[in-house]
């Protein structure tokens, strides 16, 4: 995939929809398949050409945060500890049957492992291109895998901007870019409303960096909401970082494009992206369903973190921040029936984490 071929992509092509045209029917569910594979023939890849390591099916938990019993599904138990697994499985099975050998990728970090992870299983080479400041643990996970680990001074968009280069000569296995990924975290979607017995919860709370998860879940209810599987298309509520946060600053004053900014610090690494190639998309996702963007400073991560710690859930601060966006979206929100998700596992951030347990003593 070339630069020209990505822009058109992104600008003319994409639309939010299941890339195949069929209903949903839950009776052609493979239930033999305790994976997001079950859903297989809603997906753009035979069952045989999957590149797969179970991932999928995650645990849909009750959680008590604070005054309300909420529906927490348990993403960072995927092979790779993210969510990202969704997109890259489907993603790499799609590149291993068009018969490439080689891609490149950008990333903050938990889509660097995922795509290296998968791509290692389907034997693909790959480049992986990162902040120079990613978390080591990330890093190590990345090399771990045997891909080519590439860091680049600057923030994330300078390093996209270094990927699209190299994508010139390569495929481009992007998360956000590449519309096969969102074919994979749809099925996040799919799943919840299995576990709630083919209902539709009243509120979704999604982390919202590029985009990945936002859109893969309103192209999954939508879907199963055309198809007259579900009553209605849950709100969808996108949690960004407030020293990051083009998405929420311009959805706030009623415009249609993010409001393209510099990234500052933030401890959630994963949603820090100051200019998002979807943007467009995610805020007409939002408001498609009557949702809202959500910013959280560091200290409600920090709190949010400690409140799933002390529950027994290891989460990184990028996922706390999306726990954060859940209580304060309850203020404002209405809906009996939430959702949201342990988007990240707390061993990618472990220097992170031990500053903020260093920082109370």
């Amino acid at each position: 995939m070339h630069n020209k071929d990505l822009k058109q992509q992104t600008l003319e092509h994409y639309n939010l929809k299941s890339i195949n045209n069929e209903d949903f029917n839950i009776g052609l569910i493979d239930l033999g398949l305790n994976s997001m594979w079950r859903y297989h023939q809603f997906l753009p890849i035979d069952i045989q050409d999957a590149i797969t390591m179970g991932e999928g099916f995650t645990p849909l938990l009750k959680v008590e945060l604070l005054d309300k019993k909420i529906f927490v599904k348990q993403e960072q138990l995927f092979p790779t500890g993210s969510y990202k697994d969704r997109g890259a499985s489907v993603l790499m099975s799609y590149a291993k049957k068009m018969g490439v050998t080689h891609v490149v990728q950008d990333s903050s970090g938990n889509a660097g492992c995922s795509i290296a992870a998968y791509a290692a299983h389907a034997n693909i080479a790959c480049d992986i291109f990162v902040p120079a400041d990613t978390s080591k643990a990330k890093l190590a996970q990345v090399r771990a895998y045997g891909a080519n680990l590439i860091l680049v001074d600057g923030d994330r968009e300078a390093t996209a901007a270094n990927a699209l280069l190299a994508a010139q000569n390569s495929y481009y296995a992007s998360h956000c870019y590449n519309p096969i990924f969102f074919q994979g975290t749809k099925t996040f979607a799919y799943e919840v409303c299995e576990q709630l017995g083919w209902k539709a919860p009243d509120v979704v709370v999604l982390p919202a960096g590029n985009g990945t998860l936002v859109l893969g879940c309103y192209i999954g209810f939508k879907h199963l909401y055309e198809s007259n599987v579900i009553a209605k298309i849950p709100k969808l509520v996108a949690v960004q970082a407030q020293n990051c946060a083009p998405l929420y600053n311009a959805w706030k004053q009623g415009l249609q494009e993010p409001l393209i900014t510099t990234s500052g610090y933030t401890l959630a690494e994963g949603i820090a992206i100051a200019d998002p190639v979807r943007g467009k998309e995610m805020i007409r996702a939002v408001n498609n369903t009557r949702g809202v963007f959500i910013t959280v400073n560091d200290d409600e991560i920090i709190q949010a973190l400690k409140l799933c710690t002390a529950k027994g859930f290891y989460i990184e601060p990028t996922s706390a921040a999306t726990i954060a966006g859940l209580i304060k979206a309850q203020k404002i929100v209405e809906g009996e029936t939430w959702v949201t998700l342990f988007s990240g596992h707390g061993l990618k951030s472990t220097e992170k984490i031990l500053s903020i347990l260093d920082a109370d003593n």
